[in-house]
């Protein structure tokens, strides 16, 4: 019993000090002479059963209180307004114990149920994407097929056209899938890093030439901000960093162009136990409401001309985890009608 509750505690503390008198008594009348035992058993036995019923009782009404103020405090709950009487009403310290241990426990589960519900409505929108992102290509292959089974196969101005599309509908579908195994991976902890020490400037300079061609069918200029002479170490896994600046640089060229004077400029700076990269486009932008969004899988600013494009609709959410992965950081930063410039962190070698 608590010291918050004098009045059951004295009950309860008469009780057993009955029950130590009566088996004082029954065991005295044992061991001495002339007293009437069977009176004294008797009366050790009246004595026993009051304090039973009195500690039985006791007990019950102990905790009967508890389940009724828990059971109120619940019930109080689901009313408007309920939690400033609860505190006008709360008496006792055992009772304001209670009743901040309800509300804590009703706070937690507030908290897990809109966990839940967030995680529920990122469920329904991924499923909902990807279900998209798959039904294009299907489509696209069955209308290719079927028109050449329907005599197309035949006919040698449909035919190799047709199938190169299946082809490369085929293709999109596969970059799909090994774009979110690549995410899977990562977030399940599968894929090892490879880290080690390369020079960043040549590992660009490569991806630069690799995506040259590209950049010159759409009118973009790819260009450093300045003469990089030497090299510059850093440690990191340079396959995966070279995704990195694939995926980035390829962004800039397929959204950041414009009609005339369309250009995307690679920075280094020295951020002395780091180097900080930055891709920078003078296209269109990013609006700030799509902006805290951009990262994540299958996010499309603008989803026509997107998937348009190409890609996957996962490349900046594979770059975001390759960089976590490093224990480094990336952010973005956009003005609308003035251009976008993605910038992220590597360790500096020593």
């Amino acid at each position: 019993m608590r010291s918050s509750d004098p009045k059951s505690l004295a009950l309860f503390n008469a009780s057993v000090i009955t029950l130590i008198c009566a088996a004082i008594s029954v065991l005295w009348g044992i061991f001495t002479t002339g007293v009437d035992f069977i009176h004294l058993l008797v009366t050790a036995i009246l004595l026993f059963v009051s304090a039973y019923l009195i500690i039985s009782y006791t007990v019950d009404r102990f905790i009967y209180d508890r389940i009724r103020l828990i059971y109120k405090t619940i019930r109080k709950m689901k009313t408007p307004g309920s939690y400033e009487k609860r505190r006008t009403r709360v008496g006792t310290e055992m009772i304001r114990e209670v009743d901040k241990e309800v509300i804590e426990w009703e706070r937690r589960q507030k908290d897990e149920i809109n966990r839940l519900k967030e995680l529920e409505n990122y469920r329904r929108e991924f499923l909902g994407n990807i279900s998209h992102e798959l039904k294009t290509p299907i489509f696209n292959i069955q209308g290719y097929i079927l028109t050449l089974l329907d005599g197309g196969l035949d006919d040698p101005t449909i035919n190799k056209t047709y199938l190169k599309r299946t082809e490369k509908s085929i293709n999109r579908m596969i970059a799909i899938v090994e774009d979110l195994e690549t995410i899977s991976q990562m977030e399940s902890g599968e894929m090892t890093l490879n880290i080690k020490k390369f020079d960043l400037v040549a590992l660009t300079h490569d991806v630069v030439e690799f995506l040259e061609m590209k950049a010159r069918k759409r009118n973009v200029e790819l260009y450093f901000r300045e003469q990089y002479d030497r090299p510059i170490w850093v440690m990191g896994d340079h396959k995966r960093i070279r995704q990195v600046l694939i995926n980035l640089i390829d962004n800039a060229i397929k959204y950041g162009h414009k009609d005339e004077g369309a250009r995307t400029k690679i920075s280094f700076f020295d951020m002395d136990e780091n180097i900080l990269v930055e891709v920078t486009d003078n296209g269109e932008g990013i609006s700030p409401q799509d902006l805290p969004r951009i990262f994540e899988r299958f996010y499309r600013t603008d989803k026509a001309r997107s998937r348009d494009q190409g890609g996957t609709g996962l490349g900046l959410s594979i770059v975001k985890h390759i960089i976590e992965a490093h224990d480094q950081t990336i952010n973005v930063r956009s003005t609308v009608g003035v251009g976008t410039t993605f910038a992220f962190t590597l360790q500096k070698a020593k």
